[in-house]
């Protein structure tokens, strides 16, 4: 994949793009909760159990084995991996080697995180990496902070983690950015296409609702119309109702927020005469993938897709297949090496692997100081007293005052007829 010239995206045309200015989900965006987010991150609340320090890092991944997110387990345990190895071959974290423990997320449905929570917390996991999941993670964020350990995703997009209600404690980071930067990306490439009469299809979830609604929004204030927006089950197997629904509304595109369910959605799309040959269809992370074992040569064309992450540079790419040779996805494999390296640098700062000690330095090393782009560097620095801003392989990764990234980059992707993705542009933008 070739980069094309990055525009802001304050630079985009049209409405859809006007504002990001991302405030508390719930709060209603007041100074006051501005304040007390402010000092969410500082200091953790005494409800948190405090775990002691053993003198040896423990990564526990919660990350998708099963499930319809299976696909993106894999790019996401090799950049965990990835990271272990570079931080263990530059001597570890406080003299000693950081050890791994791998769990299974699922997708919600069944529930299974909970009880591989357990499993992760039982082997001591100073930090969990993950889920991939919004909806996942938000029903295992108070099981893992009330712990006393770090929940640190790669991969979650949903805005409600940046409401002060949802991490009381202060242990909650990602390196995926708000879906509120996606949803208006793909709002205004909808409208850059010329698509004005616009469906959105899309699981009844937090990660369906809000990044839909993010959409909603976008094609509204851009001109567009919504004709419709149709939610369906998480685990619904049949999709005819929600299709027929779409297809009287006679959109002239169609955003499809979904996961693997995808393979029966665009079935039924096209069997109801709107599919991809017929409609300007749109994905999103949740569903971008290769699916060129899934359908009949073509089917996909023309698809176009969003998903969150900077350019996948080729070295990076060799180390991650070299990691994992059987890899074919790469999504999110960037942002789960960055929350790795980072809560190792965090514990590296604070001099102590007790979650309830280094989690007041993850954003620190994050961003303000001098820039780093390895673990062995950035470790050196912090060994000299210098203070660091790391730099990832994901980008920048600014975290913010809610242990969100500050400002990201969203790559737009189209099929061929090989029904797999190639990149079209990366648009960067300030949240």
């Amino acid at each position: 994949m070739h980069m094309r010239p990055t525009r802001t995206v304050q630079a985009l045309a049209g409405l859809a793009v006007a504002s990001l200015a991302l405030t508390a989900c719930g709060s209603g965006g007041s100074s006051d909760s501005d304040s007390d987010s402010s000092s969410q991150k500082s200091s953790s609340s005494d409800a948190a159990a405090s775990v002691k320090k053993d003198g040896k890092l423990v990564v526990g991944s919660l990350l998708p084995q099963t499930g319809d997110l299976a696909f993106l387990g894999p790019p996401e345990f090799a950049g965990v991996q990835t990271a272990v190895d570079d931080i263990n071959d530059a001597g570890g974290v406080l003299g000693k080697p950081v050890t791994q423990i791998k769990a299974d997320s699922g997708d919600g449905t069944p529930d299974i995180a909970g009880a591989q929570v357990d499993k992760l917390l039982a082997g001591n996991a100073d930090v969990v990496l993950g889920a991939a999941a919004s909806g996942v993670s938000l029903s295992v964020i108070n099981k893992i902070t009330d712990a006393g350990r770090v929940e640190f995703s790669p991969a979650n997009t949903s805005p409600a983690f940046d409401d002060a209600k949802t991490d009381p404690h202060s242990l909650y980071f990602r390196t995926a950015p708000s879906d509120v930067l996606q949803g208006a990306v793909l709002a205004n490439t909808i409208l850059e296409d010329g698509k004005q009469n616009v469906a959105i299809l899309a699981r009844q979830d937090s990660y369906g609702e809000l990044l839909a609604k993010q959409v909603e929004k976008g094609i509204e204030d851009g001109g567009g119309t919504v004709a419709t927006k149709v939610l369906y089950s998480a685990d619904a197997q049949n999709f005819t109702a929600e299709v027929n629904k779409v297809a009287a509304t006679k959109p002239d595109a169609i955003a499809l927020i979904a996961f693997n369910e995808t393979t029966k959605i665009i079935p039924a799309m096209v069997s109801k005469g709107i599919g991809p040959a017929a409609q300007q269809i749109y994905f999103v992370d949740g569903n971008t993938a290769d699916y060129s074992k899934d359908f009949p040569k073509g089917t996909l064309k023309g698809v176009k897709a969003t998903y969150p992450g900077a350019e996948l540079k080729a070295d990076f790419k060799a180390r991650l297949l070299k990691t994992d040779s059987s890899l074919k996805d790469f999504t999110y494999g960037p942002e789960s090496y960055d929350a790795t390296v980072l809560t190792a640098l965090a514990a590296v700062a604070a001099k102590s692997d007790s979650p309830t000690d280094f989690n007041k330095e993850i954003i620190n090393v994050s961003e303000g100081g001098e820039k780093c782009t390895t673990y062995k560097q950035c470790a050196d620095l912090l060994a000299d007293g210098t203070d660091i801003d790391y730099d990832g392989v994901s980008g920048p990764v600014d975290l913010g005052k809610t242990g969100s990234p500050t400002k990201a980059t969203i790559g737009i992707f189209q099929y061929g007829a090989d029904n797999n993705y190639t990149n079209l542009k990366y648009v960067t933008g300030a949240i």
